[in-house]
């Protein structure tokens, strides 16, 4: 009898604006060959802009192949596909239009190919926002835009690190409009897409979630804001009385220097900032940023572009290569869940027991 050989992942990475870090990142994280008995990697942009930044880099071992779609993908090697013919100048720390234009055509160039199965998870390297939308790009990054080319209203967008996972209500909105998207819907729909996502990806049976308060001292009582006692507040104890472990308003300020944080294994911040800047204090060098509620697997560095290092050689690789792995380790988990839901044993009745044990 032969034995099943196991899978492995191919994993689409987009470069990003090659004017930033990415595409160093993405180097430096696939540098080391062993890295590809694990995965096979094939990074959507430039050969170009590889070979600029194995240059500049001074990684005379780094190796790749550059392929023409997925389907000429080869095991063990680093490929590269070219999604843009024009004319390219690289010029670290100034993005351009056409650089703009690149980052664009890499992600609906990866998209297409995770929406066909030929790519099994997307990991993604960094953009410029403000670059990307001059080239019509209408979206206010790439949650966004993910959520919609996957047909989802609202996707959640969660940073990791280990056991910490903090996940955002509100995204990419000005501070002053936060409280009018805070809504009991929204909340409600946030929250139980958490629960969800830690049970299904993350394999956590009963999970426990804190809640962020949206004001200072969560409120003070009302005294600070009525977010948390009109919002916020019957949300939670509306999930408790559905059975989910919930739990809060927390203050935030308070929440990420005391013992409470390794009591659960989510939190829901109200937004982007409220949760990030506390993450990214603690775990700036390996955090994850996680787009979840979605059919298909999406990880990305939980750092921009960095313009101000960009082609100096000072950039870190770990967030990138803990966005890999991350990516790999749900799509296991995702296959695990499904091959052991393919064939549930059958649950007996009492009757049917005592009849086989007397038989």
């Amino acid at each position: 009898m032969t034995e099943k050989t196991e899978k492995i992942p191919i994993v689409g990475i987009t470069i990003g604006d090659v004017n930033g870090i990415g595409p160093e990142v993405i180097v430096k994280a696939l540098r080391d060959t062993r890295i590809l008995a694990s995965f096979t990697p094939i990074i959507y942009g430039t050969n170009k802009a590889i070979s600029f930044y194995k240059k500049s880099l001074d990684l005379h071992e780094f190796n790749f192949q550059t392929i023409k779609s997925a389907n000429e993908v080869q095991q063990k090697k680093i490929n590269v596909i070219n999604v843009f013919s024009d004319e390219l100048e690289i010029t670290p720390g100034n993005p351009t239009e056409k650089s703009g234009t690149l980052s664009f055509e890499a992600l609906e160039r990866s998209t297409q190919d995770l929406s066909e199965g030929k790519i099994d998870v997307l990991v993604t390297a960094p953009i410029s926002k403000e670059n990307i939308q001059k080239v019509g790009f209408k979206f206010p990054g790439h949650t966004e835009y993910l959520a919609e080319m996957a047909g989802i209203n609202e996707a959640l967008m969660i940073l990791i690190s280990g056991e910490l996972r903090v996940a955002l209500v509100t995204t990419h909105i000005p501070i002053s409009d936060v409280s009018k998207y805070l809504t009991k819907d929204k909340l409600i729909d946030k929250i139980r897409l958490l629960e969800t996502t830690l049970k299904k990806d993350f394999n956590l049976l009963k999970p426990k979630i804190a809640v962020f308060g949206l004001n200072p001292h969560a409120g003070e009582n009302g005294t600070i804001g009525m977010e948390e006692q009109e919002v916020i507040v019957p949300v939670i104890q509306q999930l408790k009385n559905e059975g989910l472990l919930v739990f809060g308003p927390f203050a935030a300020d308070g929440f990420f220097g005391s013992p409470a944080r390794n009591q659960f294994d989510g939190v829901m911040a109200m937004y982007h900032d409220q949760g990030l800047a506390a993450f990214k204090a603690l775990a700036f060098e390996d955090g994850v940023n996680y787009t979840a509620g979605l059919p298909i697997i999406r990880t990305s560095p939980d750092h921009g572009t960095a313009f101000n290092i960009s082609g100096k050689g000072l950039a870190s690789e770990q967030s990138m290569r803990s966005a890999i792995f991350l990516a790999i380790d749900i799509w296991k988990t995702r296959r695990f869940q499904k091959e052991i839901n393919r064939n549930p044993l059958a649950i007996q009745s009492s009757k049917e027991k005592n009849e086989d044990d007397l038989s």
